[in-house]
């Protein structure tokens, strides 16, 4: 079993330095690894706040001042420590899914980087609060947060002084979420991680462009739309409209009178035989059991300006027995033959991101951060980040210990810090 820090077992201990010395690439100066490894040990121990003073105080040898200026001022570069943590975990963790997801920080005032007032999921309103979208490789044992993109809303990029107040780099602007989750996606493919299904709720997968990316880089995908969402049932078929001048003919595409419909009028006219009764997982309070529904089409988007329709791929539909109406819509570039269980699945895989966050805030602090500038952010996220892969490789560690199979039911990262040593 694992001890919980301060790591009072000499095998823990050694297996802590051993991650460390293997996450941690050249940070330019050499004084800069002792306080990565005080500062993520800060992390990984008992306490209320996660931020730098509190976490100096329970260190032996934590040092107020030296802890700020390696996460506030220190120019070292944080991305090659996240590529780093993302190649030691993720070989161990085995094939998965990529999970694109958002998460909200509450915050008072102004002065913090990228803070405004905006919606947050996390928060279920709009609040003063930092946003952040996250990427995640989520395996049926594990799921660890490989890359980070902090959200500047435009007031930000709008206001020069403010962001060189909050060291925001000069070639960052203003991007929506959808293409921050693209640029995550291609920063993983450039470390060499293996290509992927993406998974992602309404929020971005009812963005066309998102989708068109995705597509565009050959990568599937099972994605949450809203309920207006427009598709065809059947496949359109393109009438070109009569050219009447010279040149190339018009390439608006004209639908002949089809119109498509929303996924919600799709759902409604399903006739009954066709939800069928699914158990994705198992839940802390027993069995996940609803009723879902399936039908290919061709979403609709651009129909209105004359344009094609995207190619053919799945309707997910939940609709609850005891619903009035259905809950859930996804949209999914899985094979035709693919069973509905599995379908299912992939899109509700959702759950592992908001137990990571839970997890990354609760025990680790990842939004204890008290620092209002962009590289203090990062540096922090990262080191959170570091210290949830050190808990993330205890855990599959144990499970081979324990001789399970790699498919059983995971210990979480929480209950691997939280136990006592045998």
């Amino acid at each position: 079993m694992v001890t919980s820090p301060p790591f009072t077992d000499p095998a823990l201990r050694q297996r802590f330095v051993e991650y460390v010395t293997a996450v941690l690439p050249d940070l330019g100066r050499k004084d800069r690894q002792p306080w990565a490894e005080a500062y993520v040990r800060g992390l990984l121990l008992e306490g209320e706040r996660k931020s730098i003073e509190p976490m100096a105080k329970r260190l032996p040898d934590g040092n107020v001042q030296a802890l700020q200026h390696f996460i506030g001022k220190s120019p070292w570069p944080y991305a090659p420590v996240r590529q780093r943590v993302a190649g030691v975990l993720c070989p161990d963790m085995g094939p998965g899914l990529w999970i694109v997801d958002e998460t909200g920080f509450p915050k008072q005032g102004t002065q913090s980087v990228g803070v405004a007032r905006q919606y947050s999921g996390t928060l279920g309103k709009v609040a003063n609060c930092q946003v952040a979208v996250s990427l995640h490789h989520a395996t049926a044992t594990a799921s660890l947060p490989v890359d980070w993109a902090l959200f500047l809303p435009e007031e930000w990029t709008q206001d020069p002084d403010r962001c060189a107040a909050a060291g925001v780099p000069g070639p960052v602007h203003h991007q929506p979420k959808w293409r921050l989750a693209l640029d995550l996606i291609d920063h993983a493919r450039t470390w060499g991680l293996a290509d992927q299904r993406v998974i992602a709720d309404a929020g971005y997968g009812t963005i066309a462009e998102f989708r068109a990316g995705l597509r565009a880089r050959r990568l599937p995908y099972a994605v949450g739309v809203e309920s207006g969402t427009g598709v065809w049932t059947r496949r359109p078929r393109r009438r070109r409209r009569p050219n009447t001048g010279r040149g190339r003919p018009p390439t608006r595409w004209d639908y002949g009178g089809q119109r498509p419909q929303s996924v919600a009028d799709v759902a409604r006219a399903l006739p009954a035989a066709a939800y069928h009764t699914v158990t994705w997982r198992a839940g802390s309070k027993g069995k996940l059991t609803s009723r879902f529904a399936r039908v290919r089409v061709w979403p609709s988007h651009g129909y209105h300006a004359g344009k094609p329709p995207e190619d053919e791929q799945w309707l997910l539909i939940a609709w609850p027995a005891d619903a009035a109406q259905p809950t859930k819509y996804w949209l999914a570039t899985a094979p035709q033959r693919i069973s509905l269980v599995q379908l299912v699945r992939w899109a509700k895989a959702r759950w592992r991101v908001e137990q990571d966050y839970a997890q990354l805030k609760d025990d680790l602090g990842l939004d204890h951060f008290e620092g209002r500038r962009w590289l203090g952010w990062h540096h922090h996220v990262t080191m959170t980040t570091m210290a949830y892969g050190f808990l993330i490789r205890e855990q599959l560690r144990h499970r081979v210990g324990r001789g399970k199979k790699r498919r059983a039911s995971p210990r979480s990262p929480r209950s691997a810090r939280n136990s006592s040593t045998s």
